[in-house]
């Protein structure tokens, strides 16, 4: 039973920052929040089955700044925010991936942002600074530059149109929430912020955006950016989305033919051309060795949409199009290239 406000007095925080393999960056997130004016009422740092080398130098860090470390066998990032929750008590949660970091005033202004008169608060989010792998700011206020949905969510429809930029590292977010909806779906190695946040949002579970950065996201932009796994979780989220959405909503719209496609379809159609083309980049090389996993997806892709709304002739017909172009192609090469 929701009480009918929050309790202004308890003003509990937890800091869960997932660890994994992530010795080059660990000090520096952890060091955010130990330098937070409001500090955090517990801190942990969940060890999500890195190697032995990884662990053992995050417990020698344990011990140098005086935080808790808890492993587990791994199960991705979603798990290991689940299993910190769990293992916590305070009344709201303050998330932090492992390679970035807070800005000073993170937990304070976010705390300062609750809504205590509302019973169904949720949680509140902030904006980000975006840097580089070292920490030198790119930008500022990325949510706002990078976003076409509005601030703070609203509705359903563009929640699934478009990326939210809503991340848990620039959140606080409320228990009762959090376990209202099971935390995090651990099936997904990408998009499961988007699934989590959704799944508060459906749960009538209120949000409410602050715009100022709290957080510095770090892009590393030496690494490649394909991931197979990113592209499994990428079809898991859209079939998840199939299975519970009726296709037409309310006001006409319809839910997967008009936001799914349109946000989807051009990422499943480009992995795979680029899948079927002679490697010569690092990513390049990543997706050539899954090729014929990624053209699956897309035929997955392609076969969950179907199952699910009439597209319109144009989408339809580029659809085939690419498709045959994709399979034309690396028909032609397993045959006279040899790969």
């Amino acid at each position: 039973m929701i009480k009918s406000s929050l309790n202004e007095h308890d003003r509990t925080v937890s800091v869960i920052i997932p660890y994994y393999n992530g010795s080059k960056y660990i000090e520096r997130s952890v060091q955010s929040v130990l330098d937070q004016t409001v500090k955090p009422n517990e801190l942990l740092v969940i060890d999500d089955g890195s190697i032995q080398e990884e662990s053992d130098f995050l417990n020698i860090i344990a011990k140098k700044m005086g935080f808790a470390v808890l492993r587990k066998e791994n199960g991705g990032q979603g798990s290991a925010r689940n299993f910190g929750v769990a293992h916590t008590k305070s009344k709201f949660i303050c998330f932090l991936d492992q390679d970035d970091f807070f800005l000073p005033n993170h937990i304070k202004q976010l705390m300062d942002a609750v809504e205590w008169q509302d019973p169904k608060f949720g949680w509140v989010y902030g904006d980000l600074c975006e840097a580089d792998e070292e920490g030198n700011i790119v930008q500022t206020n990325v949510v706002v530059r990078s976003t076409k949905d509005s601030h703070p969510k609203t509705s359903i429809l563009t929640m699934l149109r478009y990326d939210m930029y809503v991340l848990p590292s620039a959140s606080l977010i409320s228990r009762r929430a959090f376990e209202d909806v099971g935390g995090f779906d651990p099936q997904f190695t990408g998009y499961e912020d988007d699934d989590f946040f959704l799944r508060l949002f459906r749960k009538g579970w209120t949000n409410y955006y602050l715009p100022k950065a709290v957080t510095v996201w770090c892009i590393n932009n030496n690494s490649t950016s394909f991931s197979i796994k990113m592209s499994r979780s990428r079809l898991r989220y859209v079939k998840k989305i199939c299975d519970n959405f009726d296709e037409v909503s309310g006001y006409g719209h319809r839910y997967i033919r008009d936001c799914l496609v349109p946000r989807f379809m051009g990422t499943f159609i480009k992995e795979a051309r680029q899948a079927v083309k002679k490697p010569k980049t690092p990513q390049q090389i990543k997706m050539f060795e899954h090729r014929d996993e990624i053209i699956s997806l897309l035929d997955q892709f392609i076969d969950v949409i179907s199952q699910k709304t009439r597209l319109r002739g144009p989408i339809r017909r580029k659809l085939k199009r690419a498709v045959l172009k994709i399979k034309i192609e690396r028909t032609i090469k397993k045959i006279f290239l040899k790969y």
